[in-house]
């Protein structure tokens, strides 16, 4: 047989879960068509010296929306083996679009992800209205595959534009969204997303689109999924009130398609939280209902000014503050009155909705001061500084952000640093593992990593699975969840998204400022180590950590799509 790409003498790992074994994979018209020992001539033939060979890595919650129309590669995702982003998360999407609408979706991309908006005013290269031409849009020029998710945000606001952040639709207007959604869903989208936070607000403060929308909204929109039997169901931010009243599972009831939400997590200030999470989820998993949440294997770590953090935003008093101006934020933290109420909410917990706590104080800590005067406090927690300097925590913490004119670094550390829990978390065959938020966030972090630290830090060197499983956990559970049929495992006739890596040497670069975004912004980047060839759709499209210059990716559909031959 005659190859186009033929990689040799590897480590295979097929992403089944089964064990490895030592041999070839054969690649032809962008397809696998052997895996094994092989002969026969190829156009290109790689020695991989014993690494592994296995699929691509499948990142199942990004924020590329915007970034994609101006950087196909989506970096810097592909540096980390990921030959598939999926796109569309929390509700969140450019499509479909009112003309003269295009600003206001920025506009609710930007607060919620952290993306400066002057970058993506400057970037986004507008040129589509509904969900099928943003798809087509993609389509021409891509490093790695893009799915895409139906953000109901985009869907809401499509249909009942200012009125979408007020109000419950009527009849009409629902009947509206879910001819959207089918359109959408016939032209091959991978599913819907919702948002359920209570604190996502846009730039002006209002709630997005689908955080006002009822309960049965969403019922109703799911409806149409099963009605056309193709799809997932995405939840960003579900609360603990509807994990215990079900509407997660409603959800997959209503609609027979599975449904996978943000996010199940250890947490330092709720220690039991994590194991009756994982309870509720395995019941109704056995009980035949569809329902995954997600867990991220890193520590959820948010590094934040008060010019944008978000970590204030479901506090009903510092939610219209932190949408304000840096002049309206300093007058608001300067006046006695308000900081009562300010520690009110966010010291003692008083007057919050179900499911939210004060904030962790032990969890905050200043990473960089602005003034060189206060570097001693770097690396304090909020707890330590307000006891040091005898005054109540939020005393301390606005006393030190006022007199640094709002530019000190902090980072809250909450989530996911019980190693015991983790393994725990990241072991169970009822959590879906995901949620790097690449493309989000961009100046606070850097997610790209999830799956190189993933295989770095919990695989080889805390050892809670063996290599395969790990690799399956980034590629044929997430295609398999994803309708993704045609990727995620080393087999004849399947797609040829492929990775090549050193599992002794694989890991997440050290992150590092950097500023290529449109108007010159600053992110941060994070390369990767131990990746040596990323193969989308048979075509090499990176080799020792750089870019080979070919754009093989594409946009994937859903089933139902393919399977009308569309």
């Amino acid at each position: 047989m005659t190859y186009d790409l033929l990689l040799r003498n590897g480590r295979v790992i097929d992403g089944s879960g089964m064990p490895s074994f030592h041999g070839d994979v054969g690649v032809r018209d962008g397809k696998i068509v052997a895996s094994g020992k092989l002969d026969g001539p190829a156009t290109r033939t790689i020695d991989v010296d014993g690494r592994v060979i296995a699929p691509g890595f499948i990142d199942n919650h990004c924020h590329y929306d915007a970034q994609v129309t101006w950087d196909p590669l989506c970096t810097f995702s592909c540096y980390h083996g990921v030959t598939t982003v999926i796109n569309g998360n929390c509700s969140l999407a450019l499509a479909p679009v009112r003309p003269g609408d295009q600003e206001i979706l920025m506009q609710m991309l930007a607060r919620i992800e952290a993306i400066p908006l002057d970058t993506l005013r400057e970037g986004t290269v507008w040129s589509w209205e509904t969900v099928s031409e943003y798809m087509d849009a993609l389509d021409q020029r891509l490093g790695p595959n893009v799915g895409v998710l139906m953000g109901h945000s985009a869907v809401r606001r499509y249909i009942m534009g200012d009125a979408s952040q007020e109000r419950d639709a009527t009849g009409e207007e629902l009947e509206g969204m879910k001819a959207v959604v089918r359109d959408g869903m016939a032209a091959g989208a991978l599913g819907l997303s919702f948002n359920r936070n209570p604190g996502h607000f846009d730039t002006h403060g209002k709630l997005l689109p689908a955080c006002i929308a009822p309960a049965e909204e969403l019922l109703d929109l799911a409806a149409v999924l099963g009605e056309m039997g193709t799809g997932i169901i995405a939840s960003g931010a579900s609360s603990a009130p509807e994990l215990k009243d079900g509407l997660m599972s409603a959800l997959a009831q209503v609609s027979g398609r599975p449904v996978h939400y943000l996010q199940i997590s250890q947490r330092n200030a709720d220690p039991g939280q994590w194991k009756e999470h994982l309870a509720f989820a395995e019941a109704k998993i056995k009980q035949g209902i569809r329902v995954y949440p997600t867990v991220t294997p890193r520590s959820v770590v948010r590094h934040w000014t008060m010019k944008n953090s978000q970590v204030f935003d479901r506090f009903p008093t510092w939610g219209p503050i932190m949408t304000g101006s840096d002049q309206e934020k300093v007058a608001a933290f300067a006046n006695p009155e308000l900081r009562a109420r300010l520690s009110s909410e966010a010291v003692d917990g008083v007057g919050l909705g179900p499911g939210s706590a004060a904030l962790s104080w032990d969890g905050v800590f200043v990473t960089e001061a602005a003034l060189p005067k206060n570097r001693d406090l770097q690396g304090k927690s909020l707890t330590q500084i307000a006891r040091e300097q005898e005054k109540g925590v939020l005393d301390a913490f606005l006393d030190l952000v006022l007199e640094e004119g709002l530019g000190t670094e902090f980072k809250t550390l909450q989530q996911n640093s019980d190693e015991e829990a983790m393994d725990v978390l990241l072991n169970s065959p009822y959590t879906v593992l995901g949620m790097s938020d690449a493309g989000a966030h961009i100046a606070f972090g850097a997610q790209y990593g999830l799956t190189t630290y993933f295989l770095d830090h919990w695989v080889r060197d805390k050892g809670i699975m063996p290599l395969e499983q790990g690799v399956r956990r980034l590629t044929f559970e997430q295609a398999s969840l994803f309708g993704l049929h045609d990727r995620g495992l080393i087999s004849p006739g399947l797609a040829a998204d492929l990775v090549v890596f050193d599992p002794d040497t694989i890991a997440a670069a050290e992150p590092e400022p950097t500023w290529d975004l449109p108007k010159g912004a600053m992110r941060i980047k994070e390369l990767a180590h131990g990746i040596d060839y990323t193969v989308v759709n048979g075509q090499v499209l990176m080799e020792g950590g750089e870019h080979t210059g070919a754009y093989p990716g594409r946009v994937l559909r859903n089933s139902r799509y393919a399977a009308n031959g569309a």
